[in-house]
């Protein structure tokens, strides 16, 4: 093997690309000898902590993943597979592109939608909606501005011009978030069962095409980006960040599905991080085979490309298809009739390992199965202790709280917090009626409800985390969750399937954030048992943390769930606005004397830590259930969850989402300011007809359901005990208004 002009070979040189000594002289025993720079550089991609989970995976095995409808389970493909009757499958994952949009937002953002969807459609899979959890820093700070800015036109620009709606998400902001911001996107996709293509490359001698864009210098070592801390100084890290081209993805969704139906496709992977290295490496190791590649013939759209950086490169719009030998003219038939890059650029052996070569040299010659995920990567359990700041959070007196004389000055204020009001200003960026699938555009439900188009179907969709939850106590913070996950698609009608996750957190080498990461899975673990939806696959994203001259401050921890559910026969679809005048108003659940972490406690006490909210797994699942069998006896007109805000904002929303006020009186068990901003959980408001209310009260009555009547709709004001909290459309101006005028009087 020649080494061309490549530096002197030792621990320093591994350690600068992101290796431990220790890892480097596993890499020597494991090579039998110390390797070449490119072969290095090989391994510290698919070793960095995005691409081989060696701080995570011991703890992600505990997950539950085995489910009655689950086709495939998490590490097995590229995405989750879910049965949804009819001979039909829902291909659904949710990832991260932080530091990319930390450093770049457009163009970070932007990649993180078109990467996402094409781990759906590498699968046989047509992508049928997106959704996004987006955290952001303080919304008067003109640099979250300019982040919310990109990263909104990023999603925007990518999702409209591939042609998938943006059906749902969420949006929260918490100064914890100032520099590191989290960018998560899901995409979820439909294909016929038995239809599928796996990531597989098997068969000596069976060609390797690269199809799709050309490779260039862009995203170089972007694994190794996103597994390392983001300082004052990441933004000379600017080329780790990829540039997306959404029309290109385009035609390479239309090419990827027809070239399928050829049946001349062996397996396909998309390339994401780590590009032409991780795509070849778990190919071939899931096949128990191995590759010749010859880098050379890789198109490239930037001359004199280095043989790694063309293995590193992380240039979008990308795939790798292993073919049937003797049918490689019908793959380069369908793409050339797309447009598209098509070179076949090795073929497969049966000798286990990866040899690149590039102009005739041997460039790299590695084995597979050590590089990939489950394979010769390290696998770490670090220590972890309880944080510090936690004695703090259960210091916290409610005693210490006085009540505010002037409820409906305190009404205002937490209701027009950024985490409560309408995201307006951002969706409306986003094309959520392409391809006509979308139920929620005209009534909104509390999960997003897409069509499945042939069938009765719907698939209700929600992410979900409130990571403000989870810092006061991870494992009670990652409960509640899985629970709203579930909670939000029963009350759209439909019933919990299956997760995706996305956990997003500080350093796996700080003790007490890997506190936090170990607690919320055990969290996650047993909701996802109690509510029977597997975890099907998803991403963990460390690292997420500011580092200063003078210290270091992680994110709160925030493991989003992406939670699947199906709606059986879109007729039971159940929508949050109030409907008519004189529907009666009740609440299901109880109610506690518990305002703990709530945005009433922060925006208006500027109490930022108290415990997690109350919540019961037995008492939730008992109530989703039955909420259920509510729907479809259609005994009750609307459903919406209480969350963020309480009561009361729960119900100033179903009135503004109906164009209909209420009149609702509190509970004098209680005190005042408690019950209508109180977020325990495990509480629906709904609404029903005066006709319907003896058969709504037996029901609840019967299978002893906790239950309050609480109001009725009525005019177009909102009172609270008889007191005039003012006309509905003072309300619906500051949910409306109130980020778009933030952002519009931006710099």
């Amino acid at each position: 093997m020649q080494h061309v002009s490549e530096p002197e070979i030792n621990a320093q040189v591994a350690q600068n690309l992101g290796l431990t000594e220790d890892e480097f002289d596993l890499i020597v025993k494991t090579m039998g000898r110390t390797p070449n720079f490119t072969e290095l550089s090989i391994f510290s991609v698919m070793w960095s902590e995005h691409c081989s989970y060696k701080n995570s995976i011991h703890w992600l095995k505990t997950l539950p993943r085995d489910g009655r409808r689950l086709l495939v389970g998490a590490g097995e493909e590229n995405a989750g597979l879910v049965d949804i009757g009819d001979g039909l499958a829902c291909a659904f994952k949710i990832e991260s592109h932080n530091h990319p949009s930390a450093i770049e937002p457009y163009q970070g953002a932007a990649t993180g939608v078109g990467g996402i969807h094409r781990d759906i459609f590498t699968m046989g899979a047509r992508p049928i909606a997106a959704l996004n959890s987006l955290r952001f820093g303080n919304l008067d700070s003109a640099h979250t501005q300019h982040l919310i800015k990109g990263v909104v036109k990023g999603i925007g620009d990518y999702g409209n011009s591939f042609g998938v709606p943006t059906v749902g998400g969420e949006v929260y902001f918490n100064d914890c978030y100032n520099q590191n911001i989290l960018v998560n996107a899901m995409s979820v996709g439909i294909v016929r069962v038995g239809q599928t293509i796996s990531a597989i490359a098997e068969g000596e001698g069976n060609p390797i095409f690269i199809v799709g864009s050309a490779t260039g210098k862009d995203g170089i070592h972007g694994a190794t980006f996103a597994s390392a801390d983001l300082t004052e100084d990441s933004a000379e890290d600017l080329p780790a960040v990829q540039v997306g081209d959404p029309f290109q993805e385009k035609l390479l969704l239309e090419a990827t599905l027809e070239v399928i139906k050829t049946g001349a496709v062996v397996g396909m992977q998309d390339m994401g991080a780590a590009g032409i290295t991780c795509s070849t490496s778990e190919m071939s190791a899931k096949g128990k085979c191995g590759m010749h590649i010859d880098l050379s013939k890789v198109p490239t759209r930037q001359a004199n490309m280095k043989a790694w950086e063309i293995l590193l490169s992380e240039s979008q719009e990308r795939m790798l298809i292993c073919v049937h030998k003797g049918q490689e003219q019908a793959v380069l038939d369908v793409f050339e009739k797309w447009d598209l890059e098509c070179a076949q650029i090795g073929e497969v052996t049966n000798t286990g390992r990866l040899e690149f070569y590039y102009e005739g040299v041997l460039v790299a010659d590695v084995p597979a199965e050590p590089l990939v995920l489950g394979g010769g990567a390290p696998v770490y359990q670090p220590e972890y202790t309880k944080p510090k700041y936690l004695d703090q959070v259960n210091k916290f007196n409610p005693k210490s709280i006085n009540q505010p004389k002037d409820l409906k000055k305190v009404a205002r204020t937490v209701f027009s917090s950024p985490n409560i009001v309408s995201k307006r200003w951002i969706f409306e960026q986003y094309d959520s009626m392409v391809r006509t699938n979308n139920m929620g555009t005209n009534a909104p439900s509390d999960a997003s409800l897409v069509r499945v188009k042939g069938t009765n179907k719907a698939l209700a969709l929600t992410v979900d985390c409130n990571s403000s939850y989870v810092h006061a106590d991870p494992y009670m913070g990652t409960v509640i969750a899985v629970a709203e996950a579930a909670r939000n698609i029963v009350c759209s009608g439909g019933t919990p399937v299956a997760i995706t996750n996305c956990l997003n957190f500080g350093s796996p080498k700080n003790p007490e954030v890997y506190w936090q990461f170990v607690n919320a899975i055990k969290g996650m673990g047993d909701a996802c048992r109690k509510f029977d939806t597997p975890v099907t696959g998803g991403n963990v994203s460390f690292y997420n943390q500011s580092v200063f001259k003078d210290r270091t401050e992680p994110i709160f921890p925030t493991p989003t769930i992406g939670m699947l559910g199906i709606l059986e026969d879109v007729k039971y679809q159940m929508t949050l606005n109030f409907k008519k005048d004189g529907h009666l108003i009740y609440m299901i659940g109880t109610p506690q004397n518990d305002i703990n972490c709530s945005e009433y406690l922060r925006t208006y006490h500027k109490v930022q830590l108290s415990p997690a909210p109350t919540i019961d797994l037995d008492e939730e699942f008992h109530i989703q259930l039955n909420l259920s069998k509510l729907i479809r006896r259609r005994l009750i007109e609307s459903a919406h969850d209480v969350s963020e805000g309480g009561l009361f904002a729960t119900l100033v929303e179903s009135a503004l989402a109906g164009n209909i006020g209420f009149e609702f009186e509190t509970d004098d068990n209680f005190r005042k300011d408690v019950y209508l901003f109180s977020e325990s959980q495990s509480r629906v408001v709904i609404t029903t007809t005066p006709e319907k209310e003896d058969d709504l009260v037996n029901y609840l009555n019967t299978h002893n359901i906790p239950f309050t009547r609480i109001g009725e709709v009525t005019g177009k004001r909102i009172l609270v005990d008889g007191e005039d909290y003012g006309p509905l459309n003072e309300w619906k101006a500051i949910y409306d208004n109130t980020l778009g005028q933030k952002m519009e009087n931006a710099i």
